[in-house]
C-alpha cells in the first residue's frame, strides 16, 4: 500500500479532536484540502475549532461521540458518511492517561481507560473496514505512545492500553496491505497537550521538561511518516534507541526506569 500523499477529496475521522493532537491533526489536514470529520464529546470545543477551520477556508463537521460507547461510534460514522462520503482516512487519537500507582488505581477509571484507550480505536476501525475493503483503499493511523513499547511505572494501566494498540496495530499492518489498507502505530514520548497537567509534572523525574515536544511536532513528523508508507514510528527520533534498548535488554532497561520514575513519585 502507497503512502498517502494527496489529501485533497479526502474524507479524514479524528478521534479527540476537541483539542491537543487531535486539535492540529484536524487542523493540518484541513489545509491540505481534507475534509475532517472532528470527534469528541466536548462539543463546544468542536464547535471553536471547525470555525478556525471554516476560517481558514477548510472544510469540517461536528460529530459528538463518546468512542468508548460502540453505539455512539457507529452512530457517528453514520453521520459523517452521510454528510461528508466514505471514509479515507482514520485517525485514532481520543485515549486519555493517569499517573496512579496500580494499587491506588480505582477499577471503574481502568475498566474506562481500556473501553476509551483501546475498544474506541477498535470499535472505530471495525466500523469503517467494511468501505475501505470494498474499496481496497484506506489509511489507518493509531495514536499509541512510548508507554506502548516501554511498560510505565506509576501509569500501569494506561500502558497496557497503550501495549495492545500497538500490537493489534503493528498485526494489522501486514494482515490489511493485502486488501489495500495501510495501518500505522505512533509512539509519542511527552507532547505538551492537556494531559501534561501540574500534578502529572510533579510525578515526573526531574528533567522530563526537557524532553517535551509540541503537537505540532508530532503532527508534521508523523505525516511525513505515513507520506513513506511507514508502520510504526517512534517521536521524537532518539526515542527509537531507548525502544530498541529495552527490546534487547528489558530487565536492565525496566529496572533502572523503575527507579528513576518511581523516586519521582510524590510519598504521602
Amino acid at each position: 500500500m502507497a503512502g498517502l500523499t494527496e489529501y485533497r477529496g479526502k474524507v479524514a475521522v479524528v478521534t479527540g479532536a476537541s483539542s491537543g493532537i487531535g486539535a492540529e491533526f484536524a487542523e493540518e489536514l484541513a489545509r491540505r484540502g481534507a475534509r475532517v470529520a472532528l470527534v469528541a464529546r466536548r462539543r463546544e470545543r468542536l464547535e471553536q475549532l471547525e470555525r478556525q477551520i471554516a476560517g481558514a477556508g477548510g472544510r469540517a463537521s461536528i460529530h459528538v461521540c463518546d468512542v468508548s460507547q460502540r453505539t455512539e461510534v457507529e452512530a457517528a460514522l453514520g453521520d459523517i458518511v452521510d454528510r461528508l462520503g466514505s471514509v479515507d482516512l482514520l485517525i485514532n487519537n481520543a485515549g486519555y492517561g493517569r499517573h496512579v500507582l496500580f494499587k491506588d488505581h480505582v477499577m471503574d477509571d481502568i475498566e474506562l481507560m481500556t473501553r476509551t484507550n483501546y475498544l474506541g480505536s477498535v470499535y472505530w476501525m471495525t466500523s469503517v473496514l467494511p468501505s475501505m475493503r470494498a474499496r481496497r483503499t484506506g489509511w489507518i493511523l493509531n495514536i499509541s505512545s512510548l508507554a506502548g513499547l516501554i511498560p510505565q511505572p506509576d501509569e500501569a494501566a494506561y500502558s497496557a492500553t497503550k501495549f495492545a494498540l500497538s500490537a493489534l496495530s503493528q498485526a494489522l499492518a501486514y494482515e490489511l496491505a493485502p486488501l489495500g489498507i495501510h495501518v500505522m502505530v505512533v509512539h509519542p514520548a511527552l507532547v505538551g497537550t492537556e494531559m501534561l497537567s501540574p500534578d502529572v509534572m510533579a510525578r515526573l523525574p526531574r528533567g522530563a521538561a526537557g524532553s517535551i515536544i509540541d503537537a505540532k511536532e508530532l503532527v508534521s513528523t508523523t505525516l511525513r511518516a505515513l507520506e513513506r508508507g511507514e508502520t510504526s514510528i517512534v517521536v521524537p527520533r532518539r526515542f527509537r534507541a531507548v525502544a530498541f534498548l529495552y527490546a534487547l535488554l528489558p530487565g536492565f532497561v525496566g529496572r533502572a526506569l523503575a527507579r528513576i520514575k518511581l523516586n519521582a513519585v510524590p510519598t504521602d
